[in-house]
Formats: structure tokens, sequence, C-alpha cells
């Protein structure tokens, strides 16, 4: 049996403390791990049902092969290794703003890490999402103006709960048009929320993007014995 709990790295950053932990959930003789920054639980390998929808609901509104991906946070990796599972994507590229948490993948300290570090189709980039979003450039420093069939986003809670209020501009309808400028015609732009469904984003969605919906998700937390629910939001460039 593995240790009960152990703290894997801490790092200051200028939003707050990172921590990696891995504990032992005795109830379900489960190794657990888990992201903390401060005190908020950013993600935990215990539940990771939407985070995989997000990359399957996503990619299955794109019907051709060759699909270049876009993922906005690393996390603990699983919205990039449902993008991977898709034998239609040619190319990933996740962009994280904590260099730590490439690093935890890159040195194998968290259970994803050597699959995406070793599937050529990956690249991790270290760079602040929302900026490179409001960008001319766009989501690729080594290709200026590159476009994606798919932008998946996990990083902040909700879109009006933010891990730093900087991001909020980006769920606003123009911050949304200036992104949509690095997805391709036709190309589909997927955000998690921790939330239920919020009718004000979907309709600042609606202003920008056409087929616009946001699918629940649900799943059992066996650790309070009920069912939750998140939202994935879905949204397709016009053509």
């Amino acid at each position: 049996m593995s240790a009960l709990f152990e703290e894997l790295d801490y790092r200051p950053t200028p939003i707050g403390a990172l921590i990696l932990r891995r504990r032992r959930e005795l109830r379900l003789d489960v190794d657990v791990f888990e992201i903390k920054l401060g005190e908020e639980h950013l993600m935990s390998s215990l539940f990771t049902a939407s985070e995989i929808a997000l990359a399957d609901l996503g990619l299955k509104q794109l019907d051709h092969q060759g699909l270049d991906v876009a993922v906005g946070g690393l996390g603990l990796g699983y919205t990039a290794q449902a993008v991977l599972a898709h034998a239609s994507v040619a190319s990933l590229v996740v962009i994280d703003a904590l260099e730590a948490v490439i690093d935890w993948h890159r040195e194998g300290l968290v259970p994803l890490g050597p699959e995406l570090t070793n599937d050529p189709r990956c690249r991790f980039i270290h760079g602040d999402f929302f900026s490179l979003a409001a960008s001319s450039e766009g989501l690729d420093p080594q290709a200026p103006g590159r476009t994606f069939d798919a932008v998946l986003v996990d990083i902040d809670h909700a879109p009006d709960f933010w891990l730093d209020s900087a991001n909020a501009a980006f769920y606003g309808r123009e911050g949304l048009q200036r992104f949509s400028r690095h997805l391709k015609p036709g190309g589909i732009f997927g955000l998690w929320s921790n939330d239920a469904a919020d009718a004000r984003f979907t309709s600042v969605l609606a202003e920008v993007f056409d087929d616009v919906r946001a699918e629940p998700v649900t799943f059992d937390n066996p650790l309070r014995d009920v069912t939750e629910t998140q939202t994935v939001y879905l949204a397709r460039k016009r053509a």
C-alpha cells in the first residue's frame, strides 16, 4: 500500500502557492492526485468525467481528419489525453501559465505525464492562454497566425468565477470575438465550467458563434454519495 499522504511539489506563484499532492483514499482504495492553488482545489484525479467530456463533445462536432487542436489548461492532463485518443487529431498544443504543471508532466510526477510527453502529436506551451487569445499572433508562439479546428479551455472555475480577475475580459463579447480569430471557419470552441449552465454567458456566446449550447455532464461523487453536474459549453465559428 502506498503512503497515505505525500506532497509531491510546492511552488510559489504570483497568484498563490501551487501544490501537487497524492493521498490514499482508503474508502475507495485508490491513490488520488490533486492540484491546489492557495486554498482552491484546481483538479483531482478522482473526478475527471467533465474534463474528458470537454474533449469528446468538442471533437465529436468535427467530421474530418488531420485536426489541429489547442487546449487551454493542462492540469492533470485528462482533457489532453482524451483529445489524443481521437485518431482524427494530427496535432495538439497544450497551453498552461504555470510552468510547474508542465514540469510535473515532463518529470513524470503525475500519472499521465509520460503518455502525453511521449506522444509526438503533443506539445506543451508555457504561456498565458488569455493573453495569447487576445493577441493577433495567436495561441502558438512558434507559428504566429496559426488557426485551429478546435480550442478547448479548462482554466477558470466558471465564466464568472476566475482564478485571476485579469481573465474576465475573455468571457465578454469583445474578448470572444478576438479569440475567434484563432479558430478555422467552422471550428469548435469548448469551455469547461464547474457550475450549472449560465444563460447569460450562453447568450454572449450566441452573439459571436453559431450552434451554441451548454451540455450538462453528470457523474457520481462517491465521497459525498451524490450526483454532481458540471457544464461543457460548445460553440462553432461562423464559416
